[in-house]
């Protein structure tokens, strides 16, 4: 870092949040625009923390009997014509194939050719094509629960991008689920949305809070819509996971239907669920500084880097042995259910720049070992979520032990900062002045940080709903399910409630 820098990022989170962002992830070297429009390109970095995320939710889901399955990427219009609440909520998004081959063309370049006699629509959401194999696979109740995920590329083609937030291009996990009952499917719903919150609080470090989608928000064709909602340290929301529960209507537009246990045909009640690479957005946003990326040692694509110190050849051959017995010592330990991985970095860099690089990273440790730590058998250790230069020293008889146990301190206070940051910035407001205020900048060219999430009153009216997100960009992201009932009035009309709501700004 620069002598003259006062952070290794700028700007800071204060002077720009947006920008700071797109930086920590260039500094992270995690992803990068691609050269086609509004798609990126994950680095190993990046996708590391993407694999991390589907070895660890796989095997939660597994866990509770699913299975993986994968479908095409392209659907047939009439598909989504079938049910139309679903394709009005997806028209504007979906990139459409209309022709399937290249020819030459007369000045030496290509031409389109091969109409399709019906297009095809390249994967927003996969409930119609997954519900024509559904209908085939299910004939009676004893076919049923049907509970299938499938890792899968999606395509929305969004106006305006941001990396990992909204692109044209992400990865993502989408279960789909068939269910003889409302109440079985219903009970599944809810049982995916607290594994996705069990996933975000243990392994992500982010408190979420678990609430239903207003009519206004929820999945195009949901009977009802659930989410997991998290805090950004610039106070805005990220809905952080949905599951949704499709009733009957998926059901009956792609006919999937099963003789019930007194002969008769019903439509099935279906499911579907998903998270998406968003999630590695969130942990930026959620974790990071001004000196780079954060990251919980639970999810951390590698979590130790060692970084050997030496002047000359005799020093380096000395130092290098002890490094990578420490890196061999390492192999095959645990951190909990994670394995523990080290990166040994013997470039041809100054200790000060390796160091640096591993920070903007967000490795959670650093090991530094020089010729006197060689002799002294201590290596010097740092921690991600300490102040770059504070560094204690310890005995290579005790570094595995202490490594761990500083691994585990990190995720234990990294979720708790993260959720007393969420706590300090979520208030009750009953008075409209109030709320208006809260949820406007004081500088409106260069909006400041501010808000974070309006615990207010809401009559139900998406008339009310949508005036507050006219007027102040702010919308209702869930109806908590911690939330009791009491008599209140609406912060928008005044007419009485019974429940209070989050309102928050958002990605």
């Amino acid at each position: 870092m620069s002598k003259n820098k006062r952070t290794a990022i700028e700007p800071t989170r204060q002077e720009n949040y947006s920008e700071w962002y797109q930086q920590v992830i260039k500094a992270a070297d995690l992803a990068e625009n691609s050269e086609v429009r509004g798609c990126m390109v994950i680095k190993p970095w990046g996708y590391a923390i993407w694999e991390n995320i589907q070895r660890v939710l796989d095997r939660m889901f597994r866990e509770t009997g699913h299975r993986n399955a994968y479908f095409p990427i392209f659907i047939p219009k009439s598909y989504f014509e079938k049910e139309a609440e679903h394709v009005e909520g997806f028209a504007k998004e979906c990139a459409i194939v209309t022709h399937s081959r290249l020819e030459p063309d007369d000045s030496g370049g290509l031409k389109v050719a091969g109409e399709l006699t019906e297009p095809y629509i390249v994967r927003p959401t996969s409930e119609t094509i997954i519900g024509a194999s559904f209908a085939k696979w299910v004939n009676s109740y004893r076919d049923l629960p049907l509970l299938i995920n499938q890792w899968a590329n999606i395509v929305r083609w969004e106006m305006r991008t941001r990396l990992f937030l909204r692109t044209a291009e992400f990865l993502w996990q989408e279960w789909h689920t068939v269910h003889e009952t409302q109440e079985e499917a219903m009970e599944e719903t809810m049982q995916m949305l607290q594994v996705y919150a069990t996933f975000a609080q243990d392994y992500l470090a982010i408190p979420v809070i678990q609430g239903e989608k207003t009519e206004g928000e929820k999945f195009p064709g949901a009977v009802n819509t659930y989410s997991i909602e998290a805090m950004m340290q610039d106070k805005k929301a990220l809905q952080s996971g949905t599951s949704h529960f499709l009733g009957q209507n998926f059901a009956k537009a792609s006919q999937i239907r099963y003789q019930n246990r007194d002969g008769e045909f019903d439509y099935a009640w279906t499911t579907s669920w998903g998270v998406s690479t968003r999630l590695i957005g969130a942990l930026i946003m959620a974790h990071s500084d001004d000196n780079g990326f954060v990251i919980p040692p639970m999810i951390a694509p590698a979590h130790i880097a060692i970084i050997p110190i030496y002047r000359d050849d005799e020093e380096k051959e000395a130092v290098l042995k002890v490094a990578k017995e420490i890196q061999n010592s390492f192999k095959k330990t645990m951190l909990e259910d994670v394995p523990v991985y080290t990166e040994l970095d013997d470039r041809d860099l100054t200790s000060s720049e390796r160091n640096w690089y591993w920070i903007k990273k967000g490795i959670p440790l650093r090991i530094e070992i020089g010729p006197r730590d060689v002799a002294s058998q201590s290596v010097m250790l740092a921690r991600r979520d300490k102040e770059p230069r504070d560094k204690v020293s310890v005995p290579l008889t005790e570094l595995k032990e202490q490594a761990l146990a500083m691994l585990k301190d990190m995720q234990a206070g990294i979720y708790a900062r993260a959720l007393a940051f969420r706590n300090e910035n979520t208030i009750k407001i009953d008075d409209n002045k109030e709320f208006y205020k809260y949820f406007t900048p004081k500088n409106a060219e260069q909006p400041e940080i501010h808000g974070g999430f309006a615990l207010s009153h809401w009559c139900g009216w998406m008339e009310c709903e949508e005036r507050i997100k006219d007027d102040l960009k702010v919308t209702v992201r869930c109806i908590p399910f911690d939330q009791p009932e009491e008599d209140g009035a609406c912060i928008s009309c005044g007419k009485p409630s019974q429940r209070r709501v989050i309102f928050a700004k958002s990605y």
